[in-house]
């Protein structure tokens, strides 16, 4: 994606759903047993469960994500983010969202995207 296109794509600097939800994904998405994720980033749960670190707060955060929320936040995984993260707003190409990006933007006081 260049420059321009991941600046008029909302979903590339909001940061709201980083900061709203649990993701747990495979273990085998861990750079530890083959995949993208880096295991300092990650708690393992289960032999086959694992979930981003911060996103099990009362107050979730991912300890990936950069910046500050609604204004100007970026993942610092994005290339090696795990499959739910991947799977995450599929509308943002086309620059709105869906009911879970509302809810977590909601939560940050930020409208839903249009």
């Amino acid at each position: 994606m260049t420059t321009t296109a991941a600046h008029e794509n909302p979903c590339l600097r909001c940061g709201a759903c980083c900061a709203s939800f649990r993701v747990d994904f495979a273990c085998d998405e861990l750079q530890s047993r083959g995949g993208s994720v880096p295991d300092g980033l990650a708690v393992e749960l289960t032999e086959h469960i694992a979930r981003l670190r911060g996103t099990d707060h009362a107050r979730p955060r991912c300890a990936a994500l950069v910046g500050t929320v609604g204004v100007q936040a970026s993942c610092g995984i994005h290339e090696w983010r795990p499959g739910p993260c991947r799977e995450f707003g599929l509308l943002a190409p086309l620059g709105r969202g869906d009911e879970a990006c509302s809810r977590a933007r909601a939560r940050h006081g930020l409208a839903p995207l249009a």
